[in-house]
């Protein structure tokens, strides 16, 4: 019997790309919001999913440095179960509730691809740099304080896709502030059959449920992001027309499970 979680299938299921949930994640992150063209927000929305027209093209733009494993210690791997991430997360509506909803996501590790996929999260490679803290503080690297700078950047297939810039200003003191909105994605599984490559074998919404979240050492500022144009790309049609708050935290969570909101097929 082959055995894995996702490809390769193999009689032991070692050289599978990812082994099966619980998924445990860890990162320190930065989040910058912005607001794009409402029309450009709308124009990425799947069916089943209606602009937020109060939220007036507002966006997030997050830039992640993951530390993930499975259940049997896949995190003394590092060099596997370590990996950087840049998104963007659309405010929408599902049957009326505000959600996010994610457009465009890169990744530097066929592994998060992987479970990216599972999750409906369109995941691309590229090369994702943040600036990192550390405790033992220098000259190298900001402290956690006011008027500190945190960086990030995207570059994938030669092109550099977003820059952006978090300058704290002060601690988050309570962090019920900081609850996101449910991630609602578009899970997509294509045919390559001649007669049926219209006729995706999933074309479903589906909303990530990751549990027991944890942030810590969170602070706010103001964010600065640019989305540069490039060939081929349409990353930059999201391009900001203002940005807001920047936040630079460090987040934990769990991921075994995604709810079906939606089959598009039907």
């Amino acid at each position: 019997m082959l055995k894995g979680f996702n490809y390769p299938l193999t009689p032991k299921g070692k050289s599978t790309l990812n082994p099966p949930p619980p998924w445990y994640y860890s990162s320190d992150f930065l989040n910058l919001e912005f607001w794009s063209e409402p029309s450009a927000v709308a124009a990425l929305l799947p069916p089943g999913l209606d602009p937020d027209r109060s939220a007036n093209g507002h966006a997030n733009a997050l830039f992640y440095d993951w530390q993930f494993s499975g259940n049997d210690e896949e995190y003394l791997d590092p060099a596997r179960y370590q990996y950087r991430e840049f998104l963007i997360l659309v405010d929408a509506l599902y049957q009326g509730k505000p959600v996010a909803y994610c457009p465009y996501i890169f990744v530097d590790n066929d592994a998060a691809v992987a479970r990216g996929w599972t999750q409906g999260y369109p995941k691309r490679m590229g090369q994702v740099f943040q600036t990192r803290y550390y405790a033992a503080t220098g000259k190298a690297g900001p402290a956690l304080a006011a008027g500190s700078k945190f960086a990030g950047s995207l570059t994938s297939a030669g092109q550099r896709l977003a820059e952006a810039v978090v300058t704290l200003r002060e601690p988050v003191t309570d962090m019920a502030l900081l609850k996101q909105k449910p991630v609602v994605n578009l899970l997509h599984c294509p045919r390559l059959a001649a007669d049926k490559q219209d006729q995706p074998a999933v074309h479903e919404l589906v909303e990530n449920v990751p549990r027991d979240v944890k942030l810590e050492q969170a602070w706010v500022g103001e964010g600065f992001l640019t989305l540069p144009v490039c060939r081929d790309e349409e990353l930059s049609d999201l391009a900001p027309v203002r940005c807001g708050k920047g936040m630079r935290a460090s987040l934990a969570y769990v991921v075994d499970d995604l709810k079906t909101l939606k089959d598009l097929r039907r």
